[in-house]
């Protein structure tokens, strides 16, 4: 499939460092409002909606992490954008591999954020009843599960309007797009070929997320030799629920 055109928007001054945001499944670029707050003076910062997701267009499923690794690539391209520093959490951080296994010339670095290289056992099972729930019933179904997956039961009753924005990005994401990403992270397999990363690597888990629990990224640090490893106390979404300590592990690793 050839590169799909991706909505984008650009933060921070000309000439500073450069550093990309993806964002996770059925969401948008809006969730790293919080790290393009705090950066905004120091890095030039380029988020974008995922195909499928946000303003982005949405082609007919299924996808492949290729394709949305070919996206990105054709972004940069576009942007005039040489080298970057990718961050990228959950869908985010699967294209951040990606990135760094097949285009390294163009990664400084890659931070992954509640990601995993392998898909476990059983998992396709759960993914093909989430892509039937969406075609069937829409997005309406999965909000509130997602929900309860991506925060906390403290974060959800500490922070109604956060968590609710989220709510609203999933509720909006094309059930085109919902499911050919799910397709997509349906084949991850990155594990066997993680020991070829050798850009710099940041992996941040959350030591409550469910989805992509801590135990399996600290295999991924086990295995890409050149990383560093960050837990915050938080489940899915760790840049959303602890903004401060997800920011500063970033700001640390892109300041080394």
């Amino acid at each position: 499939m050839s590169p799909s055109k991706l909505a984008s928007r650009t933060d921070g001054p000309e000439g500073a460092p450069h550093v990309t945001f993806s964002h996770s499944l059925a969401s948008d670029l809006r969730m790293w409002d919080p790290q393009v707050a705090a950066l905004r003076d120091s890095y030039r910062m380029l988020r974008f909606d995922t195909r499928g997701h946000g303003n982005s267009a949405v082609p007919s499923a299924p996808y492949s992490l290729g394709d949305l690794v070919g996206d990105v690539v054709a972004l940069l391209d576009d942007s005039g954008v040489d080298q970057t520093h990718f961050v990228g959490l959950s869908m985010g951080g699967m294209i951040a591999q990606g990135l760094a296994l097949e285009h390294p010339d163009r990664m400084a670095s890659i931070t992954v954020a509640n990601s995993m290289a392998v898909l476990p056992d059983g998992a396709e099972t759960m993914w093909d009843e989430r892509i039937a729930t969406a075609r069937e019933h829409g997005m309406i179904r999965l909000a509130d599960p997602t929900i309860e997956r991506w925060f906390t039961a403290d974060m959800r009753a500490r922070e109604e309007a956060v968590v609710g924005r989220v709510r609203e990005q999933i509720l909006a994401t094309a059930v085109e797009g919902y499911v050919g990403c799910s397709e997509a992270i349906k084949r991850l397999d990155y594990a066997s070929r993680l020991g070829e990363i050798d850009v710099p690597t940041l992996l941040i888990a959350g030591d409550q997320d469910a989805a992509t629990p801590a135990a399996a990224m600290r295999v991924m640090h086990a295995a890409v030799t050149n990383s560093e490893y960050v837990e915050v106390e938080a489940a899915h979404l760790s840049n959303l629920e602890r903004p401060a300590e997800f920011t500063a592990a970033l700001v640390r690793f892109l300041s080394s």
